[in-house]
């Protein structure tokens, strides 16, 4: 019934903004180049590390229902999920993996951030998906190595969502739905406007499905909003909010008869920007405030083997980040600025019917940073920019760490070489004091976990029609916060753990003429310990996209992930791995595009398909997860 009620007001607001301003002129589309499967790009930081970019475009040619399978097939990534729709908490029910970076269960290392601000549950240093939805994402940024100075804590790897926003003047309304296998369901209802110096853009999808087996089913809302003012033609102001309201299931393991409940979670998030932007400078003040609830029920207890456990957790993260950009002289950058963020969580536990309670408890980090960088214009149309950073953290409960970042770019015409270093820094979560191991404060001898990492990559432009590009890189890992299993239970949290990861990426866009284009990737990765959770060997995608018959669009993707490690939970604390099998997909995508000049409207029909070899593989062990399905939609935009 609400979501029926949203479609209907999204309709009305479009037929008001029809009516009100008849002479507006809509634009309708025409046929021009094809965009490129997979991702968008990939381009370089100020410090010369790589990012890579995924688009609006690219979620939509995958028919990506939530931010995994929108970076299902990035090279270097590697997915899991238990369930269609919904993520089942911050571990494998519901990962993004980043060159075997992201297991850590509790904590995690791979930040997910909306416009740069980090969303998590703080209380176990989890960021959940669910809470970053897809249709929010004007597109999504990777960040492949670590971020200490743009990102600061919890960046040996960024996941980072840029919201969509009202750019051009006038008014836009766009409704989708989609209906397919297992009972899933989409509805996506947006609006944007500009008028003068103010723009909005509000947002409200839903999606749900029942899974393709018992207790797997899951539904993702999202409500979203920007604001924006330009004060004059240096200064804007705008407010995002964002909030999410989901769940989703635990099947349990295949023929075990057992399934582990339902995980709820419930996020707003609130960013409120000033912005300034001058010829020679430009920066921002940004104040958030990220509160939230997640709610895990109907756990199976190991003891009564009944699902009777509970985990309520209570989260709230607020604070300013501030940052201004200047370009002193010709061709040098200096960046400065300071963040102070406050993460605070709470949790109530019902076990075997003994209930425990963790009260209120805050962490506060207050970070400044800077870097520099200078390019040189040299001749024969080549130049040479060096650029070298740093962060510090000064935390109230645990030691103060330094992060320094240097890089270094060289480019000749068509050609671009780069190589990097950056130390991430990764400090222990409030779970360390919230499990019942530390009862005591010697939780507070532990270090932050480091990261080592180098980067070197060159990259080549062929005219419009290729570009490659080869990268190579190296982590080391140090102090890793892990459950000591030497100890007598409760096991104490210690700094045991370190791992090494190295290896090579490769990406190719080709597009020889405009109706169509092709990527293909490869990411040969080698870990020590060799049982390192979901770091497999050899990781493959392609996909190439066809526009035919003027109106006609065929977007085909595959990817491959060879043998890897899965976490599993034992009968106590620790973690354990077990081997998964290596697997190949592919999936596909017809769409055609159509208009009403009269009507002053234009949209499109599709059809898509997923698992169409119906190939039968796990991303986590004992979890089958679904052969051939389908889906099928139509979109529409005033």
């Amino acid at each position: 019934m609400i979501r029926t009620r949203f479609v209907l007001l999204a309709a009305v607001l479009s037929i008001r903004v029809f009516a009100a301003d008849t002479d507006a002129v809509v634009p309708l589309p025409k046929v021009v180049v094809t965009g490129t499967p997979i991702i968008q790009e990939n381009r370089l930081t100020p410090l010369a590390g790589e990012v890579t970019v995924v688009t609006q475009e690219q979620i939509t040619e995958l028919n990506a229902q939530d931010l995994q399978s929108a970076l299902r097939e990035t090279p270097g990534v590697v997915v899991t999920h238990y369930d269609l729709v919904g993520s089942f908490g911050g571990g494998q029910g519901g990962a993004v993996f980043i060159r075997g970076m992201g297991a850590a269960r509790p904590g995690a290392e791979i930040q997910l951030s909306i416009d740069g601000i980090a969303n998590f549950n703080s209380l176990w240093t989890h960021p959940l998906l669910d809470m970053l939805s897809v249709d929010i994402a004007q597109r999504i940024d990777v960040y492949k190595g670590a971020q200490p100075v743009l990102y600061g804590n919890m960046a040996f790897g960024v996941v980072d969502v840029a919201t969509k926003r009202q750019i051009d003047p006038g008014f836009t309304t766009s409704l989708q739905t989609a209906y397919g296998s297992h009972n899933t369901f989409t509805e996506v209802a947006e609006q944007g406007g500009k008028v003068a110096n103010f723009d909005y853009y509000l947002g409200q999808s839903y999606r749900s499905s029942d899974g393709d087996r018992p207790h797997s089913d899951g539904k993702l809302q999202d409500y979203f909003g920007r604001f924006g003012y330009a004060l004059d033609k240096n200064w804007e102001a705008h407010l995002v909010f964002n909030r999410t309201h989901n769940f989703a299931d635990d099947p349990g393991v295949a023929n075990s008869g057992s399934n582990d409940g339902r995980f709820n979670d419930d996020d707003y998030l609130t960013i409120a920007t000033l912005a300034d932007h001058y010829e020679n400078a430009d920066g921002y003040v940004k104040a958030y405030w990220n509160r939230g609830t997640l709610n895990w029920v109907d756990q199976l207890d190991p003891g009564t083997h009944l699902n009777q456990d509970v985990t309520l957790t209570k989260y709230d993260n607020y604070g300013i980040k501030t940052r201004e950009t200047f370009k002193p002289w010709t061709g040098g950058e200096l960046m400065s600025g300071v963040d102070v963020d406050f993460i605070s969580g709470e949790d109530r536990t019902l076990t075997a019917g003994k209930a425990a309670v963790f009260p209120r408890t805050q962490f506060q980090m207050i970070q400044p940073y800077a870097s520099l960088s200078h390019r040189w214009n040299l001749a024969n149309s080549a130049c040479l920019q060096p650029s070298a950073g740093f962060r510090y953290f000064d935390h109230d409960a645990f030691a103060n760490e330094l992060a320094p970042q240097a890089g270094l770019v060289f480019g000749v015409r068509d050609t671009e070489l780069h190589a990097s270093y950056a130390r991430g820094v990764n400090y222990p979560g409030i779970f360390v004091e919230a499990m019942p191991a530390l009862n005591e404060p010697s939780y507070r001898s532990l270090h932050a976990e480091t990261l080592d990492h180098f980067e070197l990559g060159a990259s080549r432009q062929f005219g419009p029609l290729a570009k490659l590009d080869v990268t190579f890189f190296h982590d080391g890992g140090r102090n890793r916060i892990v459950f000591d299993p030497t100890k007598p239970y409760p096991f104490p949290w210690e700094n045991i753990g370190s791992f090494r990861t190295e290896g090579l990426e490769t990406t190719v866009t080709v597009m020889p003429v405009r109706e169509f284009s092709f990527f293909g990737g490869l990411t040969v990765l080698d870990a020590d310990p060799g049982n390192l959770p979901y770091a497999p060997r050899w990781t493959a995608s392609a996909g190439a996209s066809f526009r035919f018959l003027e109106h006609f669009r065929l977007s085909v993707d595959s990817q491959y992930v060879g043998g890897q490690n899965a976490l599993t939970l034992g009968p106590t604390p620790a973690f354990s791995t077990s081997p998964i099998s290596a697997y190949a997909l592919v999936n596909a995508r017809l769409s055609y595009d159509f208009s009403s000049p009269g009507w002053r409207l234009h949209g499109q029909v599709f059809v898509s398909g997923q698992n169409l070899t119906n190939t039968r593989y796990e991303q986590q062990f004992g979890y089958p997860m679904p052969g051939i399905n389908g889906m099928g939609g139509v979109r529409v935009n005033f």
